[in-house]
């Protein structure tokens, strides 16, 4: 059809053109008639003189003609420029008309955003919602699709640009690498490239908190609320999810809590997490999680044969995803089945709450009794290669403690921005409290080590950092609310007397939580830290030690290697002012005062894990110790925030909480290991916390 409508169009254009040369001369022969009949009407009858007239009417003749070609000539460019005009201009028009609505929804979205942003201290119910929300994710996908379309000069341009502004060159990673590294395979490709990389050792990767989809398994529901509709939907990790929100909280709410008294599925209701590598590729469309790893092991010769994803729901206490999933029995099935087959021990990716697990595991697959592994004391040493902690919340997470206190999420769970609006947005901070109590897995990351990690109401070790006037120890501040106290004379202030350090605001949560909750932590989690080396052995025997490094050893693996990878250089939450609350209005005590000039205080990290979290690694890598009888050997990596501007994910050298797991940095590192290069990866502390880790006062 296109060529059908094609044909006559250039038929007219040319009929146009021969048309235009056919009047050009006909006007030029009128005006050499004319020219000569005037010199008749002169009196040009002389022989000699009708010669030369002759002579010279011809010699014109010549001339005209010549003139009128170009002429000609001209014309035809003029009729081309003004076709071409009219559909460029056309073209144009129709471009102008997209790029002036985009400009416009653009314009408002932006507008939306710094208007939220500029009552983020006002209002303590809308926050950040929707400034999360914008996140311009699906923007962003669209501007590397425009990329491919744009001229190689314009796309060197904007590189170029970004590189004078970022300080930031991709060849002092990769000398001899002219590519984009935020590309997909990028990564991948050049290691392949340069250093000959391929395929060595099964990979299995364990996604931290939040980011593994969780599907509808349930079918009959309640009488107020049918799961038939939601059937293999996901109700976590989808835009669905947004929707469901929205159309149907109280039907949303029943389906994603968890039972409070058994911590598993409530009657008739069904969640369960998504495989494969699906279940962590991304959260929803255009944010990406785990998907520039898995397209970086595939550059290097990674398939489903040789890698996996260990999704786990994470709403679950640890040992409740063995008793309800068998999660640890079949993470432990499959790395035995990858070493019958290749001949090869497992590497092990752990991000975030997913390193915890990790840790868990392996305490979990030697330890004796039922629900345990039963694997043996030389298991790990026999089946893994390397353990590595990516941004791990290893000693725990302060932003954990208002989300179990007071339901605050808009700057203390790292959720995508979809999730962080759809909660804010649509639900009360009691409702987000009461669903966050039902999930036994949150507690877990509630720091660990107690004021001799987190420093006392007087000192921290982070205080250097910053020249405030308190100290990180200090971590829970108390301001009286006066403005509910004066427009309520029947109310009495219930503030606090004193702040909170670290093991009072722990104490708090435990001591006005629910008896279920209470309980549930009591078996579950430690948060202290083992004083001798003969209650660290016997910490090994229970379930409840096993998340915190403090109070268990590392196996006694001597031919196993752990690698710590985090990100440094990212203002993260560390201390908070709270205030009193009227709780029959909300169903609070306290809350966060957003009404202070400054009601959270930030120190290092990566936006989420402070560095303090990381201790760990730092003593673990002192060598053989209580902490680690196997003198495993451990790397420590710190990968310096450096977003880059034009990139909504920070781009090739972010090192934030979750975008580092698209670092091309960190990526790096993931493909050496899983290859077999160790060697290769070069230590990197840039921070003062292998002083700190000296200073404090671990007691073994």
């Amino acid at each position: 059809m296109a060529k059908k409508k094609s044909a006559p169009g250039s038929i007219r254009k040319k009929t146009h053109k021969k048309n235009s040369n056919d009047s050009l001369l006909n006007s030029t022969k009128n005006n050499v008639n004319q020219s000569d009949l005037r010199n008749r009407q002169n009196g040009s009858s002389a022989s000699s003189n009708t010669v030369t007239t002759t002579t010279k009417i011809s010699s014109y003749d010549d001339d005209t003609i010549t003139q009128s070609k170009n002429s000609i000539e001209k014309e035809h460019k003029k009729i081309e420029n003004k076709s071409y005009s009219q559909r460029a201009g056309k073209k144009l028009k129709d471009r102008r008309r997209v790029f002036f609505m985009f400009g416009t929804l653009l314009g408002i979205i932006v507008a939306f955003y710094f208007g939220q942003k500029s009552s983020y201290l006002s209002d303590s119910t809308m926050s950040q919602s929707f400034d999360n929300l914008v996140n311009f994710e699906n923007f962003q996908v669209a501007l590397d699709d425009w990329k491919e379309a744009l001229p190689n000069g314009l796309v060197n341009m904007f590189g170029d640009f970004q590189t004078y502004l970022t300080g930031f060159d991709f060849s002092k990673i990769y000398p001899n690498n002219k590519n984009d590294l935020t590309e997909n395979f990028a990564v991948g490709k050049q290691l392949r490239k340069e250093l000959n990389l391929t395929d060595k050792h099964p990979v299995v990767m364990v996604p931290g908190v939040i980011t593994t989809g969780l599907e509808s398994w349930g079918l009959y529901g309640d009488a107020e609320c049918s799961s038939e509709q939601h059937f293999r939907k996901r109700l976590w990790g989808s835009f669905y999810m947004l929707k469901t929100m929205v159309l149907d909280k109280v039907c949303w709410l029943k389906h994603i809590k968890l039972d409070p008294i058994t911590g598993l599925d409530p009657p008739n209701f069904k969640l369960r997490a998504a495989q494969g590598f699906e279940a962590t590729d991304f959260f929803v469309a255009g944010y990406w999680i785990w998907n520039k790893i898995l397209q970086n092991l595939g550059a290097i010769g990674y398939d489903p044969n040789k890698m996996v994803t260990a999704a786990y729901d994470w709403r679950l206490a640890y040992l409740d995803l063995e008793k309800r999933d068998k999660y640890f029995s079949k993470l432990k099935e499959q790395i035995e089945v990858s070493y019958e087959l290749t001949g090869e021990k497992s590497v092990i990716f752990g991000h975030s709450m997913g390193a915890q697990v990790v840790f868990y595991f392996l305490k979990w697959v030697e330890a004796e009794g039922e629900h345990y592994g039963n694997g043996g004391s030389d298991w790990c040493n026999k089946y893994i290669d390397t353990v590595v902690d990516i941004a791990g919340s290893t000693l725990g997470a302060p932003k954990s403690v208002p989300a179990l206190i007071s339901g605050e999420m808009k700057d203390t769970v790292q959720l995508n921005a979809v999730a962080v609006y759809g909660l804010e947005k649509f639900f009360s901070r009691r409702e987000r409290l009461d669903m966050l109590r039902t999930f036994g897995g949150i507690p877990s990351m509630l720091p660990k080590g107690g004021n001799m990690l987190w420093g006392d109401i007087h000192f921290s070790k982070e205080d250097e950092l910053h020249n405030n006037t308190d100290t990180f120890g200090n971590f829970i501040r108390f301001v009286e609310n006066k403005a509910l106290v004066k427009n309520n004379s029947n109310f009495h202030s219930s503030v606090m007397k004193h702040n909170f350090t670290m093991e009072d605001a722990l104490n708090y949560i435990i001591e006005n939580s629910p008896s279920w909750l209470h309980n549930r932590i009591d078996d579950q989690y430690s948060y202290g830290f083992a004083k001798t080396e003969k209650e660290l052995q016997e910490n090994v025997k229970h379930h409840s030690h096993w998340s915190n490094p403090l109070e268990v050893p590392l196996p006694n693996a001597p031919d196993m290697k752990i690698v710590c990878l985090y990100g440094v250089g990212n203002p993260t939450e560390r201390a908070y002012v709270y205030t009193n609350e009227d709780y029959n209005t909300t169903g609070m005590n306290i809350t966060i005062a957003y009404d202070q000039e400054q009601s959270v205080f930030f120190t290092d990290g990566d936006g989420t894990i402070p560095l303090l979290s990381h201790s760990m690694c730092h003593k673990w890598k002192q060598g053989k110790s209580a902490y680690n009888p196997g003198g495993l050997k451990v790397k420590v990596v710190e990968l310096k925030h450096e977003p880059n501007r034009f990139d909504i994910r920070g781009g090739a050298k972010s090192a934030e909480h979750v975008d580092i797991l698209g670092s091309a940095e960190l990526n790096d590192y993931l493909l050496k290991i899983a290859s077999g290069h160790n060697e290769m990866i070069e230590e990197r502390v840039i921070t003062n916390i292998s002083r700190w880790v000296d200073e404090l006062n671990f007691p073994l």
